[in-house]
């Protein structure tokens, strides 16, 4: 009987794996999120789950072999030697979750180096700084905070924590 498992991918191969596994015609869920990236050419999508795909099959008729020495899987999620079974009510959960939500990721405002922002959360809310630049890699920046006698504090945080002062 055909039931939803866990299979684990090879890092940020979750795309390559999803078209092995429909090559193979195995019934796969690959939920992903719509992002607007900062740069124009990278990807425009993102794994909901990184690392991790669902698949819907019947494990004694396919085989653990052929989910184990795919390409780019790195075989099935386990529990003390048995495969991890997942719901039916859970995938439709899911897939809900994201056709209600539009599965968007909001980007943080655009913020140029040298703009003045004021840190909304955190330890240092309510202070006022200097944008100085995103950090590469990560949804954080390094602000540069305005102290007594124009003194400036470099210090990293999350870019949800501040607001523009643009107008």
């Amino acid at each position: 009987m055909a039931s939803w498992h866990v299979i684990r991918s090879k890092p940020n191969k979750e795309s390559l794996l999803f078209r092995q596994l429909q090559a193979h015609g195995i019934e796969t869920y690959f939920p992903q999120l719509n992002i607007k990236p900062v740069n124009p050419r990278a990807s425009k999508t993102q794994p909901y789950f990184p690392g991790y795909l669902f698949v819907k099959l019947d494990l004694l008729a396919a085989g653990f072999s052929l989910l184990q020495w795919m390409p780019y899987s790195l075989g099935l999620l386990r529990f003390g030697g048995d495969a991890a079974r997942v719901p039916e009510e859970l995938i439709r959960t899911i897939q809900k979750q994201l056709l209600e939500s539009g599965s968007k990721i909001s980007s943080p405002p655009v913020i140029l180096h040298g703009d003045p922002v004021i840190i909304e959360q955190g330890p240092f809310a309510g202070y006022k700084a200097m944008f100085d630049t995103a950090l590469s890699g990560t949804e954080r920046a390094r602000v540069l905070l305005l102290l007594l006698q124009n003194r400036q504090l470099a210090i990293d945080l999350p870019i949800a924590y501040l607001r523009t002062q643009r107008a």
